[in-house]
């Protein structure tokens, strides 16, 4: 296998592999965009064929925007995505700088204690934090699904983080320390920008999961006022009749936010995942 991907890359370039790979992982979302303007009996009699002027159809989009608040469950669903977003990168980074930059007693152990919440899914206390959020009176809110989502999120921030931090210069932080520059300065204004690319790797990897989740807005706000998009869309998926236009017009509204963020991370991410590979 490892041979056959060197000889491919030898003959088509390292930018032609790149692409052709982006094009393998594009295709099921070209699918679903193209399906989504299609009447159903062209979806299921060929699927794959682009609509023209029979098959055209916008009855998909029609049924969304008239069943279910759809731009509701938008707002909501980027709100808990961003916020959980931005507390996972605060929280990660500053638990992340202080293993890496302060030595004491029990720093390997507090770090290998925060990553095993990589290896325990959170699904597993789905009971535990349900009561959780019944005490609290956070139920049908969505301070709920970020407070999960952050703590989901997290152990893989902390993880990622600190060993990015770890390479950072020692001269250039002693440096803002001679010129008096507070700790909080010094992670804020010399370490954060420096650690950029491992960041958006962080939020790449937690975007997606977040966005699509189905658990726990399920769970833990299944009010229609506090409704996700992944939740929304379910109205159109029933037991015995799905309808398939609507499904895939509103999966193809759910993948344009995560395609912006994508697109706006993806040359960060490239950097963080391939920082270190080349001396």
């Amino acid at each position: 296998m490892q041979a056959a991907r060197q000889t491919l890359s030898t003959r088509i370039g390292s930018h032609g592999v790149l692409i052709l790979y982006t094009l393998i992982a594009l295709f099921p979302v070209f699918v679903i965009v193209t399906n989504s303007f299609k009447t159903r009996r062209a979806i299921f009699r060929d699927p794959l064929a682009l609509p023209d002027e029979e098959s055209f159809s916008l009855i998909g989009y029609e049924t969304v925007m008239k069943q279910g608040d759809f731009f509701l469950y938008f707002q909501n669903s980027m709100i808990v995505t961003v916020a959980s977003l931005f507390f996972i990168l605060l929280f990660g980074a500053m638990a992340a700088f202080a293993l890496a930059e302060y030595r004491f007693k029990g720093n390997t152990l507090m770090g290998l204690y925060l990553a095993l919440g990589i290896m325990i899914p959170i699904r597993i206390g789905t009971v535990a934090i349900l009561e959780m959020m019944v005490s609290t009176g956070l139920v049908n809110t969505l301070w709920a699904l970020i407070l999960v989502y952050t703590a989901q999120g997290l152990p893989l921030a902390v993880f990622i983080l600190s060993e990015f931090m770890r390479g950072v210069s020692d001269d250039l932080k002693n440096a803002g320390r001679i010129d008096g520059l507070s700790e909080y300065k010094i992670f804020f204004r010399l370490v954060l920008p420096l650690v950029r690319p491992a960041m958006a790797t962080v939020a790449v990897f937690n975007m997606i999961p977040i966005w699509n989740d189905l658990w726990f807005p399920l769970i833990l706000a299944p009010a229609e006022e506090t409704k996700t998009l992944t939740l929304g869309s379910q109205v159109f998926i029933g037991q015995f009749v799905t309808d398939w236009n609507a499904v895939l017009s509103a999966l193809s509204l759910a993948i344009l936010p995560v395609m912006v963020l994508y697109v706006i991370f993806s040359r960060q991410l490239i950097r963080g995942i391939t920082s270190g590979a080349v001396k």
